[in-house]
């Protein structure tokens, strides 16, 4: 080769490199979203809604550096909402309306809905998910790695013991721990916290940083596991909580603490590796608070009315903030209403995609410019569900709620401490600061003064008077309820007699959103799904030959 046509080689290549470089700087523009669900977290268990009872001084330290989401919403429990995070839908136009999806059931999340990470890829995202899926596993189309995330490190169902990973259910029990499709035996006797703690900070460690990362942190905290061990904590964690008198709530404290020291952990490498300065990080909980036992856990909505799985506030107010450097208006409280479906249209519009291209069948809508300026959201309603075979629904319009039928007969509508220790005295600013998120956020100048901190639990704490004996009766198996969940977010005084017209009005909006749902896609456990047929482990037996012993049985297959 002549020299000057070397020298134009190199030239070429020179310019293809620094073409190439240009791109990936325009791919690198996208912000880094980083999406943490707890699971059955409760109002009142972070320290950001006044409790100073469990020590949450990471999540605290990102929330007053960001924006405190005291109207936002979530679906009564765990299938429902991860479908409508998913999807951008309410559960009652993708048929997962019902109670939760059982392990042996042969159905999951429409393979016809497009989900988050999907419209993420579009936009050119790295997408990887950490801990619990309970959107469907019968068949691995329904798994995450096909729908949208890059890799999966977690669980399939809707709970597993935090140290032996293995979960029942239906009188059945197995294993469920995955990497990727494959089970991860070697995971076994490791926190499960710690390990999605682990693993998604070697996800950040190992990034190209030239691509926009999209990483979903789905805990298992703090969910009840199993009857053998309702709430698995490490020893010296719960040693460390003995100012909680109560047993059962001290070892749900210590599963959040481990929550929240993985947060921080997690803030510690998105900085260290230069990312945090162009990161969007949402912290939600999936649902309210199993309270008082239910379910064998020791959760707090205190004073919220209610528990999981019901459709007053504490079944559906979810404890929730956003932090990024790319927002404007922060550390404050906001109390735009914001519901679990907006997260896709909202995160879609922050990576830079232009949602009038979104389908227009979404029930969530963008906040990001809202919740960015501070200024009112076009969210007026929300739909908190419609569940036709329990018979219940709720629905909130501006300041009013609508709640018709109830779970249970009625024994969790009421209301369930611990109220916690709520005085200013008690809750350590020290340990805010302090915190690896703490220290990040003083470090970067974003963490408020000792003052604004103070002001903002203030306002970020729900208060209601007295209590449940101002209720004015409310029995919502007779009779829809209406209450002013603005002025009374409690739900202590039932208004349905001194506002009919507005009563009238919630009920004729509640029956057009029923006219639109599609039925519930609920089916009965598949004998095929039995774990004792796929070496004890939760399986994807849809995949799979009917197992031999079955066949033997004689039944139609």
């Amino acid at each position: 080769m002549s020299p000057g046509r070397y020298f134009g080689a190199v030239l070429i290549g020179i310019n293809l490199v620094l073409s190439s470089e240009v791109v990936h700087a325009a791919e690198s523009t996208r912000p880094n979203i980083v999406f943490i669900l707890a699971d059955d977290l409760g109002w009142n268990d972070v320290g950001f809604h006044g409790s100073a009872q469990i020590p949450t001084p990471n999540l605290d330290a990102l929330a007053y550096a960001g924006i405190i989401l005291n109207r936002y919403y979530v679906n009564p429990i765990c299938t429902p909402s991860r479908s409508a995070l998913m999807t951008g839908k309410y559960p009652i136009h993708t048929g997962m309306q019902h109670t939760v999806l059982y392990a042996m059931e042969p159905r999951g999340l429409p393979l016809s809905e497009k989900l988050l990470p999907q419209y993420l890829k579009d936009l050119g995202y790295s997408n990887h998910m950490v801990g619990k899926w309970h959107l469907g596993h019968y068949q691995l189309r329904y798994t995450p790695l096909q729908r949208g995330f890059d890799s999966h490190t977690g669980f399939w169902t809707g709970h597993h013991h935090m140290n032996d990973h293995t979960a029942v259910e239906h009188g059945h029990w197995g294993l469920d721990m995955r990497r990727g499709y494959d089970v991860a035996y070697d995971l076994h006797g490791k926190y499960t916290s710690h390990v999605i703690g682990s693993e998604a900070i070697n996800i950040v460690q190992d990034h190209n940083t030239s691509v926009p990362l999209f990483l979903y942190v789905a805990h298992a905290a703090v969910h009840s596991a199993n009857p053998y061990d309702f709430l698995p904590a490490p020893d010296e964690t719960v040693a460390e909580l003995d100012h909680i008198e109560n047993y059962r709530r001290r070892k749900f404290a210590a599963m959040m603490v481990e929550l929240d020291r993985t947060v921080g952990g997690l803030v510690e490498a998105l900085h260290a590796r230069g990312m945090l300065n162009n990161t969007i990080i949402v912290f939600s909980s999936d649902n309210g608070g199993p309270a008082d036992g239910f379910n064998d856990n020791a959760a707090s909505n205190w004073p919220l009315r209610g528990v999981k799985n019901t459709l007053w506030e504490g079944g559906v107010r979810a404890a929730g903030f956003i932090w990024s450097p790319l927002l404007q208006n922060v550390s404050r409280v906001s109390h735009q209403m914001v519901q679990v479906s907006d997260w896709l249209p909202t995160l879609y519009e922050a990576a830079g995609g232009d949602v009038s291209s979104l389908p227009s069948d979404l029930d969530g809508i963008s906040v990001w410019n809202e919740l960015s300026s501070g200024a009112p959201t076009r969210r007026i309603e929300i739909l908190h569900n419609i569940d036709d075979i329990w018979g219940s629904s709720a629905l909130t319009v501006g300041n009013w709620k609508l709640v018709k039928g109830s779970h249970y007969n009625r024994t969790w509508d009421g209301w369930y401490g611990p109220a916690g220790v709520r005085d200013e005295k008690s809750y350590s600013l020290d340990t805010v600061s302090s915190s690896p998120a703490g220290q990040i956020m003083v470090e970067l100048n974003m963490l408020p003064s000792r003052d604004r901190i103070t002001q903002l639990r203030r306002d970020g704490t729900v208060s209601c008077g007295a209590g449940a004996h101002m209720a004015n009766e409310c029995n919502p198996l007779e009779s829809a309820c209406l209450f002013d969940v603005e002025s009374d977010p409690c739900e202590y005084n039932n208004l349905a007699a001194e506002h009919l017209h507005i009563l009238q009005s919630l009920l004729a909006r509640l029956a057009d959103y029923n006219s639109t749902a599609v039925p519930p896609s609920n089916l009965e456990d598949d004998p095929r799904g039995e774990p004792q047929h796929w070496n004890y482990t939760w399986h994807n037996f849809g995949d799979e030959p009917v197992p031999e012993v079955l066949l033997n049985d004689n039944q139609d297959w």
